[in-house]
């Protein structure tokens, strides 16, 4: 059996919890593979909309085994306001997650790294959700971080201590202040308590062991493909690989064992934070897609910036992660526009046009050149199969896919998790 994997293929907040959430009556298994708290995955179903951290999307079904890989990396503290928050649905969590064990611990003392070093770029800052995660992974590739293995190990205060100290170093040279030290501390202990209680476990033997058997299993990604620390918009970008690839690392799943990639994008383009952005918009439009499409950080509550959908950044995150099908979603967030646009290339300040994805150099200068489409200027809310859509929606599905040259083999036209739309 071959383990599916799920993406997004923009700056995040596609949509990615929902999918999960809806797929997952599929597998038997829903697998995180990278990624911290800065994930907010919104899922909504039964008139009540919830937001998922670190915990994977398939929590809600009761005979879904949820794993958090080796790729993570766990705060404690936010994992265990999360699973106290879903107490009221009656899950088993010390049946139904499993948490590797060499994924990765956020401490106190990253959070104020992350707050150090934001402050210090002043207004080259990056845009971090200030959770802690880049400077654990740094940690994590300097080879000092602390692991969910090492809360079970004796000697994990002193292992604790002693990076902690090195912190401090750090943060005293920012002039960082550490007054909110001992309360951070205090309650990341208790949680280290609690999380002794979960399912710890070698999770790349529970995948692996999985799909041997037959199973099905579906890698559920955080952040966006154009956010992977390595092809992303650089340095506007997370600290983990977003990428098909980090599926494979990230959960000790070798190539081989790769299916279906499941692509997730957006009827038009969001971001949130500092970085390249070629079809911003900062007229009516862009903020008529804010507010229709509620574009605000489900973790940070930041407004998300919005822009008509960029084709040639789809298309480099379709070839680098070899996407077989493609999930468009929130085209309802679209029903009011006459017009839409979408970028089919660029024209670079010397005059001549690129149909390649530019994230550096003269990218910021670059403007973008548009194809029109006529809007379907109607409600989805009767919508219930692909026959319904109205005739503009299909020709821009139709447009898209010729473009893409890869199947859009779902459309979402509303939050809940029954409009969904298969094609």
């Amino acid at each position: 059996m071959k383990m599916d994997v799920l993406l997004g293929l923009q700056w995040g907040d596609e949509g990615k919890g929902k999918v999960v959430d809806y797929l997952a009556p599929d597998y038997e298994i829903v697998a995180r593979f990278q990624g911290g708290p800065n994930a907010g995955h919104t899922l909504e179903f039964d008139g009540i909309k919830h937001v998922l951290h670190q915990i994977p999307s398939g929590i809600f079904r009761q005979n879904i085994h949820n794993i958090i890989g080796n790729g993570v990396v766990l705060d404690p503290v936010v994992l265990r306001k999360e699973i106290e928050a879903l107490k009221k649905f009656n899950i088993d969590f010390k049946k139904n997650l499993a948490i590797s064990k060499k994924a990765t611990i956020i401490l106190p003392t990253h959070k104020l790294l992350d707050a150090a070093y934001e402050k210090s770029k002043g207004d080259k800052k990056i845009g971090s959700t200030l959770k802690g995660i880049g400077p654990t992974y740094q940690d994590k590739i300097g080879r000092m971080a602390l692991r969910v293995g090492d809360m079970l190990s004796p000697d994990f205060k002193e292992k604790y201590t002693e990076l902690v100290q090195r912190h401090q170093s750090i943060l005293d040279y920012y002039q960082f202040s550490l007054k909110n030290l001992p309360a951070l501390e205090a309650d990341f202990f208790e949680a280290v308590e609690f999380f002794k209680s979960l399912q710890l476990v070698e999770t790349e033997f529970e995948v692996n062991a999985a799909l041997k058997s037959g199973k099905r299993v579906l890698a559920e990604g955080a952040q966006g493909a154009l956010l992977d620390i390595d092809f992303g918009s650089y340095p506007f970008v997370t600290s983990s690989s977003t990428m098909t690839a980090g599926a494979c690392t990230g959960l000790g799943v070798p190539p081989t064992s790769i299916g279906e990639v499941f692509g997730i994008f957006k009827a038009y383009c969001t971001r949130v934070g500092s970085g390249p952005f070629p079809t911003e918009l900062f007229d009516a439009d862009g903020e008529k897609m804010r507010r229709e499409g509620n574009e605000f950080g489900s973790t940070t509550g930041r407004a998300r910036r919005c822009g008509w959908l960029d084709l040639p950044a789809l298309k480099y995150s379709i070839m680098i992660n070899g996407v077989t099908q493609l999930f468009m979603m929130k085209a309802d967030v679209l029903n009011g526009f006459e017009e839409i646009k979408v970028c089919t290339g660029y024209e670079l300040p010397d005059g001549t046009h690129t149909d390649r994805l530019i994230l550096t150099g003269s990218d910021q200068d670059a403007k973008p050149v548009y194809h029109r489409l006529k809007g379907w200027n109607c409600s989805l809310q009767e919508v219930t199969t692909y026959a319904d859509f109205p005739e503009a929606l299909r020709n821009y599905v139709d447009y898209l896919e010729g473009e893409l040259e890869v199947p859009i083999t779902m459309v979402s036209v509303g939050p809940d998790r029954k409009k969904t739309i298969l094609k």
